[in-house]
């Protein structure tokens, strides 16, 4: 699997499709890597549909490197994608992830947004409920292992198993961190998540997202759906007023049914998502 520096990490990463074709980068959620089920099958789609495409895997996800350096994890992960567009000379590309990935994109658009042609966002995750629970999820369980038992503890929590089967380094870059360090960075990285006022998606706001000009379609959240709730994609579409609303090609109950799946069998969240591909490729074909 290709490997590149990235402002001094390694970020696994695959190229599907004709070089020199227009580019378009597939983002997955949570800490998944790109080998999620649903993720490489989506990004084939794209391929099949004359598209250049990039997956990739976030630090601290999959086979990439695991830092905590960082203002926060999300600004890291949009950072490390501009960058690596930027360094595979992919051009204006178009831009499409659900879930975390949605939040990722958004971030990296605002970033940089003469790179990024079209922006095709769902299951963005928002609401009181979710936000909070993402800080408990992806900073509060390592940071309580940290105080019981140190750096070893951390590296034995499963948050952290998949990331360090992929990449046996991992395992040496967690218990290189001072415990204390480390917790105040859960800390701080935790507080990037509370809901606030004047935007539902952390880590932008209002100014942010009038940054966003290039043509945008929002997939509209299910009904049924806490952790990425309806109220979300409307404010989204509020604060871009130019964005296209769509409805998304599964049902309500779509992201309730992949979770209670995976949590049998610990993958499954996006296998649905090769659906949503014609979709997409009619969008940024306009």
């Amino acid at each position: 699997m290709p490997r590149i520096d990235i402002n001094g990490l390694g970020i696994n990463y695959e190229l599907l499709g004709e070089e020199g074709a227009p580019a378009i980068a597939v983002t997955p959620g949570g800490r998944f890597s790109m080998e999620s089920p649903g993720v490489r099958e989506l990004g084939q789609a794209f391929a099949a549909g004359g598209r250049r495409v990039l997956l990739w895997d976030r630090p601290n996800c999959g086979a990439s490197d695991i830092s905590f350096d960082a203002e926060s994890e999300s600004a890291m992960h949009a950072r490390t994608l501009i960058d690596l567009i930027h360094t595979l000379k992919l051009g204006p590309t178009a831009l499409a992830a659900g879930s975390a990935g949605s939040r990722i994109s958004l971030l990296a658009a605002a970033r940089d947004p003469d790179i990024i042609s079209h922006l095709a966002v769902w299951w963005i995750t928002g609401g009181a409920l979710s936000l909070i629970t993402l800080a408990a999820y992806y900073c509060g369980d390592s940071a309580i292992a940290a105080s019981r038992g140190g750096m070893a503890a951390v590296a034995e929590t499963p948050g952290w198993a998949d990331q360090i089967k992929r990449n046996p380094k991992n395992r040496d870059i967690i218990l290189a961190q001072n415990p204390k360090t480390f917790m105040e960075t859960m800390e701080r990285w935790a507080l990037f998540y509370l809901p606030k006022d004047d935007t539902p998606v952390p880590g932008m706001n209002p100014a942010e997202f009038a940054k966003l000009k290039m043509p945008v379609i929002i997939f509209r959240n299910g009904e049924s759906d806490l952790s990425h709730t309806p109220r979300t994609t409307e404010w989204v579409h509020e604060l871009i007023p130019h964005s296209v609303m769509a409805d998304a090609p599964w049902s309500d109950d779509e992201w309730n049914v992949r979770s209670a799946y995976a949590i049998k069998h610990g993958s499954g969240h996006f296998a649905g998502w090769p659906a949503i591909a014609s979709q997409v490729l009619d969008f940024i074909k306009r």
